[in-house]
């Protein structure tokens, strides 16, 4: 949500940020004009009020009167107050002067490729058949038992799942290696650690409106469980966001950093007849997501040293990848800049997103009231940030498929071997 004070000072430019996300730019001036109203009611009300402090004890009937107005002016002040609310959280962040502006997916901006895609010596497979091979993946039977886009991890895929979460968790808690990569973003900055999370994977429909991650628009995407009033998340980040939901933290402890693994749901309603073959979109899959709370001033770079893991983690799997900036008209509404990482995957012969990284500055947090207690008095609204560190369904077919062999094995990358306890999935005899 943004700041009415900065809607009201900047509307043409807030204006031009709804337009370059593919919204009407006249939500606008509803929301101005409903504020106007807002407080036209309070100068009112202030008024009113105010004549009723100067009355003495013997100017009963002029108090009554007076009390009679209120009780009519105090109810409309609270439902122009919520209609405001409610247009505020329509009206999407405004993205970054360097962001560029485009329609959809295709006006993406690659900044930098890392690895060559390997050339095989054979016609490589795609993650479908290597799976069924090797008896690792199986989706036949997920549909029979459970539905569409769904699968079993199995044998060596569920070994390569939990490699990668032991793999992650143990170098987003090294400090060590957390400074290494932040001081090729800046020299001396922070390199704390993340706290390990395995958040629920419930949350209040409430909190999720908050979450900038709920709408009318949204809400098609989402599990919803009508009987218990909540929903499924759609990422760790749902319930890691709001983990400080009206709260004052200190400034003395920013960045807070967390690292959550969890289950995901999706209904991906949005991407009807699109990747319906094996598990690259799938309603439920395993995700490891990055959340952290930084001060205003180290917003930027906090996005600049996430993705730099993110690269980090990609090159220790020795798996070429490309980063992305993504523009306006295919990045999320609460989203100031958003960058992907996407994958090779010789099997489609092409790269596939694996990793998405978000920085919302505070209209997450605004939404949230979730602020910080700064050193010169007074609060400030945390900025936020969310990333991918590994969404696991994705991160399996990319090792499937860039670590194919002839004889149809796979092996495992030399960074996960130690947590699988073997070098290689053979298939099925």
């Amino acid at each position: 949500m943004l700041n009415i004070n900065f809607i009201r000072e900047n509307p043409e430019k807030i204006k031009k940020g709804v337009a370059d996300k593919g919204g009407d730019p006249a939500i606008v001036d509803r929301v101005l004009k409903v504020d106007a109203t807002r407080r036209q009611l309070i100068a009112e009300i202030e008024k009113w009020r105010g004549e009723r402090n100067k009355l003495g004890k013997a100017d009963i009937e002029q108090g009554k009167k007076i009390k009679e107005v209120l009780r009519r002016l105090e109810p409309d002040l609270k439902a122009v107050a919520e209609e405001l609310k409610n247009l505020l959280y329509e009206i999407p962040n405004p993205a970054a002067e360097d962001v560029p502006v485009g329609k959809d997916e295709s006006e993406n901006v690659v900044l930098r490729k890392w690895g060559k895609p390997k050339k095989f010596a054979f016609k490589p497979k795609d993650h479908v058949e290597l799976g069924e091979a090797l008896g690792v993946i199986d989706i036949k039977t997920a549909a029979k038992v459970s539905g569409t886009r769904l699968g079993y991890l199995m044998g060596g895929a569920a070994f390569l799942e939990f490699a990668l979460v032991q793999h992650v968790f143990n170098i987003l808690a090294d400090e060590k290696i957390l400074k290494t990569i932040a001081d090729k973003v800046k020299k001396g900055y922070s390199s704390k650690p993340f706290i390990p999370v395995v958040p629920p994977v419930f949350i209040k429909p409430e909190v999720y409106v908050r979450m900038a991650r709920l709408s009318p628009e949204t809400e098609i995407e989402r599990y919803f469980l009508p009987r218990d009033n909540q929903y499924l998340i759609g990422s760790a980040e749902h319930t890691l966001g709001s983990i400080h939901l009206d709260e004052v933290l200190n400034e003395k402890d920013l960045p807070i950093r967390y690292l959550g693994f969890s289950t995901c749901f999706r209904r991906e309603a949005g991407a009807y007849g699109k990747d319906t073959r094996g598990i690259l979109r799938v309603h439920q899959f395993d995700k490891i997501e990055m959340e952290s709370f930084t001060t205003p001033q180290n917003g930027d770079l906090e996005q600049e040293f996430i993705v730099a893991i993110q690269e980090y983690l990609m090159q220790g799997l020795e798996i070429p990848y490309q980063v992305v900036k993504i523009c306006t008209g295919d990045m999320g509404g609460p989203d100031y800049r958003q960058m992907d990482i996407n994958a090779w995957l010789p099997g489609q012969d092409c790269y596939r997103e694996t990793h998405t990284s978000d920085y919302m500055t505070d209209y997450q947090s605004r939404r949230l009231n979730t602020r910080v207690r700064v050193k010169s008095g007074g609060t400030q609204f945390v900025y936020m940030n969310d990333a991918t560190a590994f969404a696991i369904g994705r991160t399996v077919i990319a090792i499937l498929e860039n670590y194919q062999q002839k004889d149809g094995s796979v092996l495992v990358p030399k960074a996960l071997q130690k947590y699988c306890g073997f070098a290689k999935i053979s298939p099925r005899k």
